[in-house]
């Protein structure tokens, strides 16, 4: 049964196209004879989107039992699971397998989703499948990390109630990150880069607890440096960055909980430590250090970085990044 014909509840007539860039249309078999292609589509939704998959055979042989499937993002719906494509498909001839796509409204924030089609065969080169894909970027970076604070890491000691860094209602002592250098608004230097401590007043959000948020940048240098601590012993993800010309890049970085976990784990930095912490009911844990970290993902050189996504584990703690020239 087509998308066309089954009930859907589509909120809204129509929605505003969103910004749309394809990053990547390829197929995945760059030595082999068949190709599969998938086009750029139109998500402005909801809508249900015709999506027609070509397959080529640039080989000699013709391929017999030719099938093709097409899946998008995990939770979005797609038919017919698969097309069997009748007869045989000449040397150098193509084929289009037609699917119906049905396209969710538009979400806040940047997205980045990937589409995938598979072609199944006989004969042809012998290699049994190829697959192509396209992935799109979706919507538009928050436009720096202040926008994405999220958690209040740090508390006056006369009022330590607005402070949840773990999850406890525990925070860092602003007195005490002062009696080692850390201000608002303050410089921190780290692998390279200057970084800038939160200019927010003590009680306010001044982190982001990460979750693949999507961060503007603008700069070029060898890496970009984050500056933060964890929550847990398992603070580590992988950041991937994009460039103004479309290409991206990844790279993994972690900070050791904020105290009780060797300072060197996940090849982190240490950068300062507080005696002590602000509890929900005044300051404590006096003669135990709360240490802040530095940690880097490399750049691409030559590119201007665009965009930073954020990895997925809440555990990382983020206070301030920076690129380093």
């Amino acid at each position: 049964m087509s998308l066309s014909r089954r009930s859907f509840t589509l909120a809204g007539a129509a929605a505003a196209v969103l910004p749309a860039q394809s990053l990547l249309a390829a197929p995945a078999r760059a030595d082999g004879t068949v190709t599969v292609s998938v086009p750029e589509i139109d998500l402005a939704g909801p809508r249900v989107a015709t999506v027609p998959i070509t397959v080529r055979n640039g080989g000699a042989r013709q391929l017999r039992d030719l099938s093709v499937t097409f899946t998008g993002p995990v939770g979005w719906v797609v038919e017919p699971e698969l097309v069997r494509l009748k007869g045989s498909l000449a040397a150098g001839a193509t084929a289009t397998a037609s699917f119906e796509l049905l396209v969710p409204e538009p979400r806040p924030g940047l997205r980045l989703i990937t589409f995938t089609a598979t072609a199944s065969y006989a004969g042809g080169d012998g290699a049994g499948q190829a697959t192509g894909s396209r992935t799109v970027r979706l919507g538009d970076p928050l436009p720096d990390l202040a926008a994405a604070y999220n958690n209040v890491g740090v508390t006056d000691e006369s009022n330590p109630a607005p402070g949840n860094y773990d999850g406890d209602g525990n925070s860092f002592s602003a007195q005490k990150l002062a009696d080692v250098g850390i201000v608002p608004g303050g410089p921190v230097l780290a692998l390279g880069a200057r970084l800038i401590w939160p200019d927010v007043a003590p009680g306010s959000r001044n982190n982001v607890a990460c979750g693949s948020q999507a961060i503007a940048l603008s700069g070029s240098g060898s890496r970009l440096v984050f500056l933060g601590s964890g929550v847990g012993n398992s603070a580590v993800g992988t950041a991937e960055v994009f460039y103004t010309d479309g290409s991206s890049s990844r790279g993994t970085f972690g900070f050791p909980n904020w105290s009780f976990q060797n300072v060197t784990d996940f090849g982190a930095t240490q950068i300062a430590a507080a005696n002590g912490r602000n509890l929900p009911g005044g300051y404590g844990n006096e003669g135990i250090a709360y240490s802040v970290f530095a940690h880097s993902v490399p750049l691409t050189a030559g590119k201007t970085a665009e965009v930073v996504v954020l990895p997925g584990n809440g555990g990382i703690h983020v206070f301030a990044l920076a690129i380093a020239p």
